[in-house]
């Protein structure tokens, strides 16, 4: 046997459970707390329960946990809300730089689910403006071929205030992309294209790219698009699931 990992507690831990995903370690103590570590032994939050509580257990979702008082004879099932803290800094985005609510957007310019919710994202934009921000994270996926050179072309066209009008123009042509059509679009649109070519090589732009994709393994993004709203994970993502996620954060900072 090889011990992994030791938890050390200031409280005695009654019970335990790991997140379906594996991604959270929750420790029941006998001070009436949950303490919610990850696997590297860093300690997440500290969630109050009632003291009946004696046991946990797992749900079939990572943000699920069963709490059974065996006094009681009760299983409350606890739908736990993870914030992520996402660095946004230098990131495109559209909407109003100060809105009180920010949609983080993990995408992939050769991914069609990323392609066919671009309408519903400006519609959202459109119908929240003011109090809403979408800011474009990377995360190419190691299937899509092209979709790394794809994502520094359009922080290429950035450089000459054009990332917008190509990452449309690249996610128009999402199931066709290759170095032809991205010349062609960068082209369309009247960029130097001898600073494109060479901003598209720069390494800054491959650590931008990569910061992304770390950042977005570490809010626990697995595919694309993923998508975040203040940091929480959005899960519908219909119209009425964004509106919903928005106006939960509008009434909270008082803006609705």
């Amino acid at each position: 046997m090889t011990i992994a990992r030791t938890l050390n507690l200031a409280e005695a831990p009654v019970d335990t459970a790991m997140s379906a995903g594996g991604k959270y370690i929750f420790v029941l103590t006998d001070k009436g707390t949950v303490l919610v570590y990850t696997p590297d032994g860093k300690l997440n939050d500290t969630i109050p329960v009632d003291k009946s509580v004696d046991s946990i257990k797992a749900g079939p979702r990572e943000e699920i946990l069963l709490l059974v008082s065996s006094k009681s004879k009760t299983v409350q099932v606890a739908v736990l809300e993870f914030i992520q803290e996402i660095d946004i800094s230098g990131s495109p985005f559209r909407g109003t730089a100060d809105a009180p609510v920010t949609i983080a957007l993990f995408t992939d310019f050769q991914c069609p689910y990323c392609a066919r919710i671009l309408p519903l994202l400006n519609q959202v934009l459109e119908r929240n403006k003011g109090k809403v921000k979408l800011v474009f994270k990377n995360f190419p996926l190691s299937t899509h071929q092209f979709a790394r050179k794809a994502a520094a072309a359009a922080l290429a066209a950035g450089r000459q205030g054009k990332f917008w009008e190509l990452h449309d123009r690249l996610f128009q042509n999402y199931n066709r992309l290759n170095d032809q059509v991205v010349q062609e679009q960068a082209q369309q649109l009247g960029l130097d294209m001898q600073k494109f070519e060479k901003d598209m090589n720069d390494p800054q732009i491959t650590q931008v790219i990569n910061q992304d994709y770390q950042d977005g393994l570490k809010a626990g993004v697995r595919g694309t698009p993923t998508i975040f709203v203040n940091g929480s994970l959005l899960r519908n993502t219909s119209h009425d699931g964004f509106q919903a996620a928005i106006d939960k954060e509008l009434e909270k900072r008082g803006k609705k």
